[in-house]
Formats: structure tokens, C-alpha cells, sequence
């Protein structure tokens, strides 16, 4: 009788402790999480280059930046999907998004991506790309949003304070959040973000970029800074 009376108060107070975890989870998790399907919060993802246009290209490994942004990108939209959030793309293939590959094609590329996105009419924009610099040593990720962009600014410093805690942690220095005039933050007028993942000039990043565990790791604390973008304005 005894054990009969133990089981049954362990299987009360188990589902006690998870009703309290749960509960505090939907307080401080952003309210897109637990959001209708009818509505919730949308997210682009820009996975940058894709076709004839590779992007920079890793010293050691030859890998291309397109390829690499394919696969965060992807990684992430995973992520973001489980999380609750509905997820669009600009491109899903390593193909690029012009028609024909001739004279333009970057430029209608472009187009088609800006097209994609104010069609898409999402509440935030996040673009994946990888860096390259002549000094091999600078390493590290680093976020850009349009210049005077208020909640640009905010969604950019959410995302690099967590790049900036993993790269820590492979001996890399923190780096700054900076505003940049490029098109793809041009595109809509929600806030939106530029991901430079790393930096392929560098062998390590390289390696580290090369590795598909890593590049899961990179699109999770992304997805991290996108829900604190959330909590904070909605706090």
C-alpha cells in the first residue's frame, strides 16, 4: 500500500513541477511562439548568392559562401518553423533566382529576391552571408542593419551578442553590430538584418564553417537572437 500511495504522490508532483515549467515558459517565451496558426509571425530568410554567383570562397577547403548560406539558412528555418513561426525563403536550391545566366543576372537576381520579400509581407528579414577580409586573422560574425533603422539596430545587436558568445568560445574576439547600405535591407520596411557568419578569409572560421554541426550551431543562436528581439519588445 505504501508504495501504491509514494507512486501515485510522485506522479502528482511530476506533473505539478511540468504544469509550472510550462507555464513560465509561455511567459517568457515571444507570444509568435504560441501565436494561431492564422497568425503568426513570418519570417524571410535570405540564403545570399546561389547559381553562377558563389560568393567568396574558403582558401583551404574551396568551399563556397552560396552553399554555406544554403545550408544555415535551411538549418534555421527548421529551427524557426518548431518554434512556431511561419517561415519564407527567397531561394531553397543552390540555383540563383535570375532567369537567364547573361549580362545582369546579378542584378535580376536582386530583383527577384526584393520581389519575393514584399510579396512574403513578414515582420522580420534575416540575410545569411559569409565575410572575407585580406587579414587572415580577423574571424568572427558580424551583424549589419540598415543605417537609421531604430528596431533594425536592436534586432541586429540581439543577434550578434549571441554570434558573439559562440565565437568566444572558439577564441575568437567580440565583434560590433554596424548599419550598412546594402539592397537586401532596403527591401521592406520591417526590421531587418544582414548575418555575416563568419569570415572564410580566416582558416579557422573556415573550418569551422565547413563543419555542418557548427553551421546548426550558428543558425540556433541566430534563431536565439531573433526570440530575443521578440521578448525585449514585447517586454
Amino acid at each position: 500500500m505504501k508504495k501504491g500511495y509514494l507512486a501515485a504522490f510522485f506522479a502528482v508532483a511530476t506533473g505539478f513541477v511540468l504544469a509550472i515549467v510550462l507555464c513560465v515558459q509561455a511567459l517568457y517565451l515571444p507570444q509568435a511562439v504560441f501565436a494561431s496558426s492564422e497568425n503568426k509571425m513570418k519570417i524571410v530568410l535570405d540564403a545570399g548568392h546561389g547559381g553562377m554567383d558563389g560568393g567568396v570562397t574558403g582558401q583551404t577547403t574551396g568551399i563556397k559562401e552560396s552553399d554555406i548560406n544554403l545550408s544555415i539558412t535551411l538549418a534555421l528555418g527548421d529551427i524557426l518553423t518548431d518554434m512556431g513561426f511561419a517561415v519564407a525563403y527567397t531561394r531553397k536550391t543552390q540555383a540563383g533566382l535570375y532567369d537567364t545566366a547573361t549580362k545582369g543576372f546579378k542584378n535580376r537576381d536582386m530583383q527577384k529576391r526584393r520581389q519575393i520579400i514584399q510579396a512574403e509581407k513578414p515582420d522580420l528579414l534575416v540575410s545569411i552571408h559569409q565575410n572575407f577580409y585580406p587579414s587572415k586573422t580577423t574571424r568572427g560574425g558580424q551583424v549589419f542593419y540598415e543605417k537609421g533603422a531604430k528596431d533594425g539596430k536592436t534586432f541586429a545587436l540581439c543577434v550578434q551578442k549571441r554570434l558573439n558568445a559562440l565565437y568566444a568560445q572558439q577564441g575568437a574576439k567580440a565583434r560590433n553590430a554596424m548599419s550598412a547600405e546594402y539592397f537586401i535591407l532596403e527591401c521592406s520596411p520591417v526590421p531587418s538584418v544582414l548575418v555575416e557568419c563568419g569570415f572564410l578569409s580566416s582558416q579557422k572560421d573556415e573550418q569551422l564553417l565547413s563543419n555542418a554541426a557548427f553551421r546548426k550551431r550558428l543558425a540556433g543562436v541566430i534563431a536565439a537572437g531573433i526570440t530575443d528581439f521578440f521578448a525585449g519588445i514585447s517586454a
